[in-house]
């Protein structure tokens, strides 16, 4: 499958440590990209130092590194910083994620390296963007979902600030960026020029944000912690039962329907508070009473084989151990086996896209430190020191 793939032939350096970056370049990876990783000789990216820990290998590192390949540079080492420069040179696309202005003191940024390599798309990730009175600010997740918005609308209302269990600031900008590189890629194809992308964690949080964004420009009003709820439809949102809670989401007049017919009390078809998803939210307060009390009666599995048979979306409460082992991702087959440089055999989750009824391979598995660097250096068609060969 591998000549198959959208992204064979395509040379990406990556210059990245910990998540948004190294998920960019393992999303590109996953689509047939060459993705050589360049890590400082001591340590790495300092994701390999994040448990869980299997024999002395992270397999958080290797849950977002797989089908690169790594190599070795002291960007502070004359000699390593010629090789770096040489691999930047060759590529079609390069991705970092440092501080504004690190690739720049490096000697790497954007400029001088577009200037030996024109058809170069370059893509910068940071906290706040390339630019701008927040530029030099660094950030991490849990400081962008405090910042983006995203704490004000998580958890319940009158509670303490939490952030979403996800990392949905480091990912979302992964994805951007991602999206923007295969873009551009068609761009370079028609015109022979490359650019700069910058993508910011703060932008890319925003612009998953829509919702709540729209909500604030039409209203004048700040989006606020809802729970589990909707701000503009009920049913919808998580529910008490007789051994805990459920998730049940009918977001229209039919499926509302349904839910009355499943709870047995078509009356309520009659109540004008809940005439429209408008007006069930705005008196979902009181409907989740009144369905609650019902609920109380059964177990959760009850009311989901209940649903399901309906057609109204539904589901349980999962831990990860519960929806890892859903017989929906064994059909998918998103899980996967992996073998860690150490010989340590686990698993991990795949890519999620399918093309014609057949998942992205994993190629590589995720790579020791170093594990390539004489195999890159070799295959470089520029010179390079022969201290460095």
């Amino acid at each position: 499958m591998k000549n198959e793939l959208a992204l064979d032939g395509v040379r990406i350096v990556e210059i990245c440590n910990v998540a948004a970056g190294p998920f960019c370049g393992m999303l590109l990876a996953d689509m047939g990209a060459d993705v050589v990783k360049i890590e400082h000789p001591e340590g790495g990216d300092t994701l390999r130092s994040w448990p869980p820990i299997s024999e002395g290998f992270s397999e958080n590192f290797a849950s977002l590194n797989r089908n690169k390949r790594s190599v070795a540079l002291n960007l502070k080492n004359a000699t390593d910083l010629e090789v770096a420069k040489s691999l930047m040179g060759e590529a079609d696309v390069v991705i970092e994620n440092n501080r504004p202005g690190v690739m720049d003191r490096l000697g790497l940024g954007y400029d001088t390296i577009s200037a030996i390599n024109p058809r170069l798309l370059y893509c910068s990730i940071s906290a706040y963007g390339q630019t701008g009175p927040r530029a030099q600010e660094g950030g991490f997740d849990l400081t962008m979902q405090a910042m983006s918005g995203i704490m004000s609308v998580t958890g319940e209302a009158g509670g303490a600030p939490v952030k979403c269990g996800v990392p949905l600031a480091d990912f979302s900008a992964g994805l951007y960026a991602a999206f923007a590189i295969a873009a551009e890629l068609r761009h370079v194809q028609r015109t022979g020029n490359g650019t700069h992308i910058d993508i910011s964690m703060l932008g890319a949080t925003l612009g998953i944000a829509a919702l709540q964004t729209s909500e604030y420009f039409g209203s004048g009003r700040d989006p606020v912690k809802l729970g589990s709820a909707h701000p503009r439809n009920a049913p919808y949102q998580v529910f008490r039962c007789r051994d805990g809670h459920f998730g049940m989401a009918a977001g229209n007049n039919s499926l509302w329907a349904s839910v009355c017919r499943v709870m047995g009390h078509v009356e309520w078809l009659d109540d004008p508070r809940f005439d429209t998803p408008s007006e069930r939210a705005r008196y979902q307060d009181a409907l989740r009473e009144m369905l609650e009390q019902d609920f109380q009666s059964k177990d959760a599995s009850h009311w989901l084989e209940r649903f399901r048979a309906a057609g109204v979306p539904c589901a349980p409460i999962n831990s990860y151990s519960d929806v890892l082992a859903d017989p929906q991702v064994e059909h998918m087959e998103w899980v996967q086996p992996v073998t860690l440089p150490n010989g340590v055999k686990t698993r991990t989750f795949g890519s999620p896209i399918r093309l014609s009824g057949r998942n992205l391979p994993v190629r590589r598995p995720p790579p020791a430190l170093g594990e390539h660097t004489q195999e890159v250096i070799a295959d470089l068609n520029t010179s390079v020191p022969e201290e460095a060969r």
